[in-house]
Parts: structure tokens; C-alpha cells; sequence
């Protein structure tokens, strides 16, 4: 009876959509999103902090002069509080991305087992089967376009906020109090465009690194996965080590895209204002002006501290709840 439940559970990995239904796929979404999301943030959102602030920092007039030097006076000046600087965005709209990244993916999971898509993909009917890797990377790569519509906006309010103590350094004035006043300044004065700034340099990012996340995460967990067993025989710490894995990929494979990315949120929200005009415009001026290849790295050393933890953290509590939440 036991390994009959745990059967009914794969079938979100690998069974149809007209297996379980909708709604309660989706609230196995929302809640181990939301939980996964919370924790995630609590434990890298310090070392994302560091990361902003080094990325976007002036050349001319350099507040940090690197990862050690800018924790220092991220504690000096603001104290702990400082390292979760911009923190309430990610929280509040973790409910949002998280249920949109995995309802994403596992929706691109479900289009796989689709009759016209199996008959291409394998031939045979593949009731029961796990996707293949290179499937998994697909649907990462679908997932990343679509989440991107929800993370652009929580990823711009929160580095709004990071890099507020970049222009109190540098003799500009501060323009929100917190990340909250940040969403709504911007929106009433640029609308709903404005919350998309660099969505087109969020896409950039985000469909090959959510495609490395989802992969490499996939690939390593079928590895894993003992002789006879399934996905849910997986020890905690393979699941620990196959989402630290994704998530080191994911940033490590890309992570110019995300200076890029970055970049151009900062930059200033009255579009007449801005320094960068779209993406090749950002990537020409930054590698002519500002240190050639090594400015697409600068925050490199803090974001890969910070993706080993986190997203091991975040796979192993999405998979636990999701295979323990009686619903």
C-alpha cells in the first residue's frame, strides 16, 4: 500500500495531466512555492545583496572595492539589516514566481506526454516514464519565459533598493523608503511599463539559465535515482546536491547575462534619462567603458557562494512538501 501512494505521487513527474487534477497540482504549486520561495530568500538573499551592489556600483567612483570590502561596510553602515536590503519584494512575490515557475514547468512537463508530442518525441506510449534529459531542458527553457513576467518586477523593486546606498555614497538623494514604496512610486509614474524595465535583458537571462537549472537538476536526480527505486527514494542529500548542482549552473553558465540584466534595472526609470538604450547598446558601453570582459563579471564570487545553499535549500523543500502534503 505504501508504494502505491508513493506511485500516485510520481505522477507529477511522470504521468498525463488527466491524472491529478489541475487545481490540486496547482495548489501543491502555490504551497511548496511559497514555502521553498521564503526559504530560499532567507538564505541567499545577503549574498545577492553583495552581488547587486558590486554589479552596478559606479567605475568612476567605486563604493566597494570588493566582496569583503563591501560586506564590511554593508555592516558598518546599515548593520545586518542591510545584507536583506529590498527583501520584502522577493518575499511578498515569492507566492507569484514560485507557483508560476513550477506550474510553468510542470505544465511543459505534462505537454510532453501529449499523444501527437510522444509519438514525435519517442514513438511509443510513455504512460509511467520519466521525460528525457534533453526534454527537461526544454521545459526549463519554457518555464524561464514565462517566469520571467513575474520575477522582472520583484527582481526590479528589489535592486531599486539594493543600490539606494550606492547614490547616498555617491552625493545622490535617496528616492524610496522601502521596497514597497519603491513598487508603487514606479508604477504610478511609469505604470506598468515601468515595473518591466529590462524584461527584454530578463529574458536574456532567464531562458538558458532556467533551462541549465531545470536540466542539469533533472539529469542529476536521475543518476540518483537507486536500481528499482524512483525519484521519491532520493536520500536528502541527493535531492541537496542535485538542486545546489542546478543552481550552480545556472548562475555559473550565464551569469553575464545577469550583469547585463541588472544593469539596465538600474538604470534610470524615465526612459528619455537612461544610459542604456537595449541590450547590445548595454553590452557595448559596459566592455568599452567600464574594464572590457571582466565588468560582466564583477559579482561573480558572491552570487556562486550564494547558489550552491539556496537552491539546494529550495529543491529539497519543494520536494519534500510535495511529497508529503496530503492532498
Amino acid at each position: 500500500m505504501a508504494n502505491s501512494g508513493i506511485r500516485k505521487r510520481e505522477s507529477l513527474e511522470a504521468i498525463p495531466a488527466g491524472e491529478q487534477s489541475f487545481v490540486r497540482r496547482t495548489v501543491k504549486n502555490l504551497v511548496s512555492g511559497t514555502f521553498s520561495g521564503i526559504a530560499v530568500c532567507l538564505v541567499g538573499h545577503p549574498f545577492d545583496t553583495l552581488k547587486v551592489r558590486l554589479q552596478t556600483q559606479p567605475v568612476d567612483k567605486p563604493v566597494y572595492k570588493g566582496l569583503l570590502d563591501c560586506f564590511v561596510k554593508t555592516m558598518k553602515w546599515e548593520g545586518i539589516g542591510g545584507l536583506y536590503k529590498g527583501v520584502g519584494s522577493p518575499i511578498v512575490g515569492q507566492m507569484f514566481f514560485r507557483a508560476t515557475l513550477f506550474t510553468s514547468y510542470y505544465q511543459a512537463n505534462d505537454f510532453f506526454f501529449t499523444p501527437q508530442i510522444t509519438a514525435f518525441f519517442a514513438g511509443k506510449d510513455r504512460l509511467g516514464q520519466r521525460l528525457t534529459v534533453p526534454e527537461y531542458f526544454l521545459c526549463g527553457m519554457f518555464t524561464g519565459a514565462v517566469a520571467a513576467l513575474v520575477e522582472g518586477p520583484i527582481d526590479l523593486f528589489k535592486s531599486k533598493m539594493q543600490i539606494q546606498i550606492i547614490r547616498a555614497k555617491s552625493g545622490e538623494s535617496v528616492m524610496y523608503r522601502n521596497v514597497f514604496h519603491a513598487a508603487y512610486v514606479i508604477v504610478k509614474k511609469h505604470g506598468i511599463r515601468g515595473a518591466y524595465q529590462g524584461l527584454p535583458a530578463t529574458w536574456l537571462r532567464n531562458i538558458p539559465a532556467n533551462s541549465a537549472f531545470f536540466g542539469f537538476y533533472e539529469l542529476c536526480r536521475t543518476l540518483s535515482i537507486p536500481e528499482g527505486g524512483t525519484v521519491f527514494d532520493l536520500s536528502p542529500m541527493a535531492l541537496l546536491a542535485s538542486g545546489g548542482t542546478g543552481g550552480f549552473l545556472y548562475w555559473f553558465l550565464t551569469y553575464p547575462t545577469d550583469v547585463i540584466k541588472s544593469t539596465m534595472q538600474a538604470d534610470d526609470s524615465v526612459v528619455e534619462k537612461r544610459r542604456f538604450k537595449s541590450i547590445r547598446d548595454c553590452v557595448k558601453k559596459l566592455y568599452n567603458d567600464e574594464g572590457g570582459w571582466r565588468r560582466f563579471y564583477r559579482g561573480f564570487t558572491p552570487c556562486l557562494m550564494r547558489s550552491i545553499p539556496a537552491n539546494a535549500t529550495l529543491f529539497f523543500v519543494v520536494e519534500t512538501i510535495r511529497k508529503y502534503l496530503p492532498i
